[in-house]
């Protein structure tokens, strides 16, 4: 994608919240009929150590963490950042990382206090805190609680020790079932992250995983294959992975035992009990608007003619530093009207019930004719299903996601 670049100040120099929004609000390519849902993304980038597969924004916590000058820049980001939302409601939370639960409980309470007094919160606002097994300890998790947050994840990834130690994990299997238990005990509202097609993983030990988070009964599941990403310790240094009809079988068991359990699978990675959908991911995966701040953190905000891109420095130092001048957006760029089809498809191809043709037109403020040469090639391949009333992947579809989403790259 070619960003096409807004007038604006230099990275990290300061400029006036403002007139950046007066800029945003001039007639430009595109017309929304009306603003799409709004999320807040907080992200906190400690991590006690580094995983050989990660390649988010985290960096290994050495010596005495910045926890105050951090929560002073994240108050500033969002500070500066509120005239981009005038008016517009939160819906949903998400603090993520990173390692966020290594935050301490007087540090998390300061941070909902600042979110509460500067932002609308809607008054059942899904608030998601991400934590991971090493890092447990119940009465902080129950400070959490009180604080506001109500929805848990938990990055359990496996049980299996072997597992988990190949994955550069810092907890080991007791801590990840005591870690589940006290989620159970603090949260009625908590997701499981699971990872499969691990190194030299079994098909039988990737059922026991998911059979053992299960018996927890989590209102929600997250089931990720592990993939090489690029920057990462296992790109440089792949190990063995299982061969793809192994991790065919691993898709199939997942599905068949999860379905039986009486969860929903409504996107790519996600399983759900009934009415404990993830309303962060959703508005995601609908192409909904968030709001990120912290360190790396992205956001996509809509305006009635434009839809804006931006990114946050990345090391916590750099954006610290330039939160306190004025201006911790390091990119920024406008969504052009010919990436527009492929950003909306990339988000609500995940969807594994599809979506309402009329949501491509409220998100991009184009008419679904601008794709209609894209989803005829994709129906007559049968990786869609459509109607007038809906656009979404068939199983094919989903097997061959990443090849159904290429599809619509501009030209």
């Amino acid at each position: 994608m070619i960003p096409i670049k807004v007038a604006a100040p230099g990275p990290g120099e300061p400029r006036s919240p403002a007139s950046a929004a007066l800029q945003y609000l001039q007639p430009g390519a595109l017309n929304l009929s009306a603003l799409p849902p709004l999320s807040l993304y907080v992200h906190w980038p400690w991590c006690v150590r580094k995983c050989p597969y990660c390649d988010f924004n985290s960096h290994e916590a050495k010596g005495e963490l910045p926890e105050q000058a951090y929560l002073d820049a994240l108050r500033l980001d969002l500070e500066q950042s509120l005239p981009l939302i005038w008016g517009r409601k939160i819906h949903t939370v998400f603090i993520g990382g990173g390692t966020p639960s290594l935050m301490s409980a007087a540090g998390l309470d300061r941070l909902m206090s600042d979110l509460r007094t500067l932002l609308p919160l809607e008054l059942d606002a899904e608030i998601t805190m991400e934590a991971n097994p090493g890092t447990f300890e119940a009465e902080r998790f129950k400070s959490y609680r009180a604080s506001g947050i109500n929805r848990l994840s938990i990055g359990i990834q496996s049980f299996h020790p072997a597992h988990l130690k190949a994955l550069g994990r810092i907890h080991d299997g007791d801590e990840a079932l005591r870690a589940v238990e006290i989620a159970k005990n603090t949260f009625e509202n908590f997701n499981l992250d699971l990872m499969y097609a691990l190194p030299s993983q079994t098909l039988e030990e990737a059922r026991r995983d998911l059979e053992t988070a299960l018996s927890f009964a989590p209102p929600h599941l997250s089931l990720y294959h592990l993939t090489m990403e690029p920057n990462t310790v296992f790109a440089k240094y792949p190990p063995a992975l299982p061969d793809d009809d192994l991790s065919a079988d691993m898709q199939d068991m997942i599905a068949e035992v999860t379905g039986a359990a009486g969860y929903e699978h409504y996107e790519v990675s996600a399983y759900a009990q009934p009415g404990r959908r993830a309303r962060h991911n959703l508005n995601y995966w609908k192409f909904g608007d968030y709001l990120g701040i912290g360190a790396g953190a992205h956001s996509k905000l809509s305006f009635p003619h434009r839809v804006l891109r931006q990114a946050r420095f990345k090391q916590p130092a750099s954006f610290i530093e330039a939160a306190r001048r004025g201006n911790p957006v390091q990119e920024e760029h406008e969504i052009g009207r010919a990436d527009m089809g492929f950003e909306f498809m990339l988000n609500a191809l995940r969807l594994t019930g599809g979506f309402d043709p009329n949501l491509f037109g409220e998100r991009t403020g184009m008419n679904i004719g601008a794709i209609t040469k894209a989803l005829n090639e994709a129906e007559a391949k049968g990786l869609i299903y459509r109607d007038h009333k809906l656009i979404k992947p068939t199983e094919l579809g989903q097997r061959f996601l990443n090849d159904l989403q290429e599809m619509f790259l501009a030209e």
